[in-house]
């Protein structure tokens, strides 16, 4: 298929995003507490990497509620982005695809990234078109 036909999909927090940060946070938690039990509980690396567990996680928990919603278009030529008034054109790059959801990149002219993680449980009826105007043309293969 060389053009995928037009498609708006809907594009916000994703679920499946914040189980995989609450599970890479669980995991560090239990090898915090697992090196705190065998080790010596005096030792600073102990409170350097308890430090830098809570930090990561913070940032990565606010990187997450600042996930931008809105639609994601494919007019057949184009891919644009849509928040609020803003519309942004730019070059979509996939980095990571489960089927359910994917992780993608829009990078827009002035080189800047607006980072999305399209779900299908956002709108089942209009994943496949998603994916196939995704994959079809317009990816930005260099990312």
């Amino acid at each position: 298929m060389h053009n995928a036909p037009a498609v708006t999909y809907p594009v916000g927090r994703s679920r499946f995003h914040a189980d995989l940060l609450i599970g890479i946070a669980v995991i560090t938690l239990l090898a915090g507490l697992l090196w705190h039990k065998l080790g010596d509980p005096e030792n600073w690396r102990q409170v350097c990497f308890a430090a830098t567990a809570i930090g990561s996680g913070l940032l990565a928990f606010q990187a997450w509620r600042r996930t931008p919603d809105g639609n994601l278009h494919w007019d057949g030529q184009a891919w644009n982005w849509t928040a609020g008034a803003a519309l942004v054109g730019g070059t979509i790059g996939v980095h990571l695809d489960l089927q359910f959801c994917m992780v993608l990149s829009l990078r827009m002219a002035d080189g800047t990234r607006v980072w999305l993680w399209p779900e299908r449980r956002s709108n089942p009826m209009r994943w496949n078109a998603l994916r196939r105007a995704v994959f079809a043309q317009g990816l930005d293969r260099n990312q």
